[in-house]
């Protein structure tokens, strides 16, 4: 299991926001200026770079300046710790999906 609680904690923050999930989204096909993060929503580029600040805390985006303008690239690296963390619940999931199945299958049975 993780051990790095303060980043899971970071890391959960940071995608617990809709539109910091959709900026991620957006990165995921390449490098955007913050310009082009905050385009899609109403929202100043102050704002934009408040949600960037979050996502950049947690590892998730690198920012660059090239010139005057500020260039984000997604770093997803930090997700593995949050995927990590959920699979160790998985199992809890799983055994009790399977002792239901089993139920059913009694029922359906009898």
């Amino acid at each position: 299991m993780v051990e790095d609680e303060a980043g899971l904690d970071t890391l959960f923050h940071a995608l617990s926001h809709p539109t910091r999930r959709a900026m991620l989204r957006q990165l995921a096909d390449g490098e955007h200026s913050v310009g082009e993060l905050a385009e899609p929503y109403a929202m100043s580029l102050a704002g934009a770079s408040k949600h960037i600040q979050v996502l950049e805390r947690a590892g998730l985006v690198e920012r660059m300046v090239r010139g005057r303008v500020h260039i984000c690239r997604l770093d997803a690296r930090p997700i593995r710790g949050g995927v990590e963390w959920m699979r160790f619940y998985e199992r809890f999931w799983t055994e009790r999906l399977d002792r239901l199945e089993e139920i059913l299958r009694r029922e359906d049975e009898s």
